[in-house]
């Protein structure tokens, strides 16, 4: 294994003491590591998948302050969003960027007991909001930021005045109102950033990818997935950073039986849909909705195409799940409730994805009524488990804050920095205007304007990095023809991102699956381009290909005949 994974086993093996070792590369075990690693304390991450492949691999794609969580009485949660999301946007800007959000408001007064039912613990259904009850949220969203304000204040529109700027959407409206939250563009990207920051932080910690790790003695044994390579080491603190796999892990960190469960979770899936009629009928807003049955749904721009969600099912049994045909049925209806006019099909979703929320847990009958909030669990022994209950994307650092303040108070030892207005990743120097950036590329690197532009949305100010490991390489040429990604870049995402397999490629290091782009014919070039840097045999090549394949229709809705016929679209397309 070339590249940075293979210095990070080479470090473990040299030395195994570890001040802590993180259970988890999700987004709050990633947040927790780099937090740790700002401290200046030795800190090893142990992931069984990739970085940001479980339930991080499957949010919303929305950096926001939780509007609807002031319906359940969680004020410090919408404060403490508000604040995170204006650091991702201050901190990030090469992928978290601002999205006005519109609601569209059928009555004037319904809804105004939703409140109350929520700070009384009611965990009964709630009523459709009304104009009253929807500006009352919105006049205390925009007083909770009154101080720091990034973003512009929400305004109402009349029926006449919506549909002026929305004729698309649905007639029986009778107002709007529009505020303003963010989006990320790649989230996993995001986490991995994270990742490399940490480690630029801590030259000596390690983070692994596809390791399991295993009580041993009084340590632990750390085993590389890949090669089955067995490595011990010890630490004075553990994190259980699992997710919706937090309670198995802890009997797993303990070596003894469950106990009292602290985590329950809700499925959420969401789709991705070409169809250029909703793509401008959105007018680059988040259209944020209410389905029949009173459940949030929303519908924004994505990369191009749209993306629409979400689902939220409550799940007896942790395991890899995927968007079900009643749940992408259940979204395109929703849709079809505020756009009407616009012809939805099952053919126009080029894909699918779906997640289990780490929520705490709760008996509460509506699943909007659980609480998205996170807290610290410590578990105490030889060596003392702090377990990471909760959480969303949005409050990663806060609570990677919190639980590396604990983790530190346990240890005596002081905090050394804060991460609060610390930049992530490339968005370190990113310029007030993207534009600058691409047109210092091109200029610098001598690349067309639309691959400079490809390479500042994907990998912000550490483009240039890419490009100088680039070009080095003859191989710095289009994958396939349309397409910016090239066998070199994949080479780079190799040896200096992690990447260990056609899934962390495709799915998690490039927007290539997720925008509907993949297809049989780029999945071989990627492939074969991987083939260089792993030493492939054949039959390995056509294993990783087929066990792709078969992701890519089990859990995403892309079947193989879906992958054969883009092949043949953009031939002719091409020719």
């Amino acid at each position: 294994m070339p590249g940075r994974r293979s210095d990070n086993l080479y470090r473990l093996r040299q030395d195994g003491a570890f001040d802590v070792i993180v259970v988890g590369g999700g987004i709050n075990g990633i947040g927790v590591f780099r937090e740790l690693c700002l401290q200046g304390l030795r800190v090893l991450l142990v992931e069984r998948g990739d970085f940001c492949s479980g339930c991080s691999a499957a949010p919303s794609r929305m950096i926001h302050g939780g509007l609807r969580y002031l319906e359940n009485g969680e004020f410090g949660l919408v404060r403490e969003s508000l604040r995170e999301r204006d650091a991702l946007l201050a901190n990030a800007p090469h992928m978290v960027r601002p999205l006005p959000t519109t609601i569209p408001i059928t009555s004037l007064f319904s809804g105004l007991t939703n409140s109350a039912a929520g700070l009384l613990g009611i965990g009964s259904r709630p009523s459709p909001r009304g104009a009253l009850p929807v500006k009352i949220g919105l006049s205390l969203y925009d007083w909770v930021t009154r101080h720091r304000r990034a973003l512009p204040r929400h305004s109402f529109r009349s029926a006449a005045e919506t549909r002026r700027r929305w004729p698309q959407l649905t007639t029986t409206l009778r107002f709007s109102a529009t505020y303003h939250d963010a989006w990320i563009s790649y989230p996993e990207r995001l986490g991995l950033e994270l990742v490399l920051d940490g480690l630029r932080l801590s030259p000596q910690s390690v983070a692994l990818n596809h390791a399991d790790i295993h009580p041993q003695g009084s340590g632990y044994r750390v085993t590389d997935r890949l090669s089955g390579e067995a490595l011990d080491a010890t630490a004075k603190a553990v994190v259980n950073a699992t997710g919706a796999w937090l309670d198995e892990a802890i009997a797993q960190l303990n070596g003894g039986g469950p106990g009292d469960a602290l985590v329950s979770g809700t499925k959420g899936s969401h789709l991705i849909i070409d169809n250029a009629e909703l793509l401008e009928a959105l007018g680059g807003h988040m259209i944020f909705f209410e389905n029949s049955d009173s459940r949030i749904c929303i519908v924004f721009p994505y990369l191009g195409r749209v993306l629409a969600g979400a689902t939220d099912i409550r799940v007896g049994k942790v395991t890899r799940v995927r968007c079900e045909t009643e749940e992408r049925d259940y979204i395109l209806d929703s849709l079809r409730l505020v756009f009407p006019a616009i012809a939805l099909t099952t053919d126009q979703v080029v894909y699918s994805y779906s997640g289990i929320r780490p929520l705490p847990k709760s008996d509460h009958d509506f699943t909007g009524r659980i609480s998205r909030g996170h807290f610290v669990h410590r578990l105490d022994g030889t060596v003392p488990q702090y377990c990471m209950v909760g959480g969303k994307w949005t409050t990663f650092r806060a609570f990677a804050e919190q639980t590396a303040d604990a983790v530190l108070g346990g240890l005596g030892k002081p905090r050394k920095a804060a991460s609060l207005d610390l930049a992530i990743g490339g968005g370190k120097d990113f310029p007030e205007r993207p534009a600058d950036l691409e047109r210092k590329l091109a200029a610098d690197h001598g690349i067309s304007p639309a691959r400079a532009a490809y390479l500042a949305d994907l990998y912000g100010t550490r483009a240039a990095e890419v490009l100088q490991f680039c070009g080095t390489r003859s191989d710095d040429l289009p994958l396939v023809a349309g397409c910016h990604t090239t066998a070199a870049e994949i080479a780079f995402l190799i040896r200096a991102e992690f990447a260990c397999s056609l899934d962390d490629l495709l799915l998690r290091r490039t927007p290539l699956a997720i925008r509907g782009d993949i297809s049989s014919l780029l999945i071989g070039r990627v492939a074969d381009a991987a083939v260089a840097e792993f030493a492939w045999s054949e039959d390995e090549r056509r294993r990783h290909v087929d066990n792709f394949v078969a992701d890519l229709a089990d859990y995403h809705g892309v079947s193989s005949e879906t992958l054969e016929q883009r092949t043949c679209d953009r031939s002719l397309e091409c020719a």
